[in-house]
């Protein structure tokens, strides 16, 4: 089964979308707001520079960030916003909060297809950050057991007549 091809354009603008309607009314504090719309900005310029790996693979760092930030600030600031707003005021807030929490919902699958262009633009499979790692290709090593004994005197001074080795000298 072929995974989808989904525009960037329409990741940023959903979201986008979402994290304005999620700020209709102030139960949100300006972290919120700064952090999902940083994220959005990455993604603009994933758009701009279509060859950039780098903008894609930050894209996808801040999503997964805001989804962390996102359930923080759900946690924190749900409960007080409810008690906050009156019956008037109530439709507006469950509103604003079901654009937040149909955002966050949509994180997840919007990493998924952005994790997919970021291998489409040339990104490795394994993501490094620079840190060593222990691996056990052992390709790049020479093998100790074959020595090269093409005419060197430096290995045959040992051995007598026959090829046998003569008597070790301490």
């Amino acid at each position: 089964m072929e995974i989808p091809a989904i525009n960037l354009k329409a990741i940023v603008l959903v979201h986008w979308l979402l994290t304005v309607w999620a700020c209709l009314i102030t139960w949100l504090p300006t972290s919120y707001v700064l952090g999902n719309m940083s994220a959005l900005a990455v993604g603009v310029w994933a758009i701009a520079q279509r060859d950039s790996i780098d903008a894609v693979l930050m894209f996808l760092i801040g999503l997964a960030v805001t989804i962390l930030t996102d359930i923080v600030h759900f946690g924190l600031y749900y409960a007080a916003g409810e008690i906050q707003y009156t019956s008037a005021a109530l439709y507006l807030f469950r509103f604003s909060g079901g654009m937040a929490i149909l955002s966050l919902l949509l994180k997840p699958v919007s990493c998924f297809f952005v994790y997919q262009m970021y291998r489409e633009r040339g990104g490795e499979y394994n993501v490094n950050f620079g840190f060593p790692r222990i691996t056990r290709n052992r390709d790049a090593y020479q093998s100790i057991d074959h020595q090269d004994q093409s005419g060197s005197s430096a290995s045959s001074y040992n051995q007598a007549e026959g090829g046998k080795p003569g008597p070790l000298s301490y």
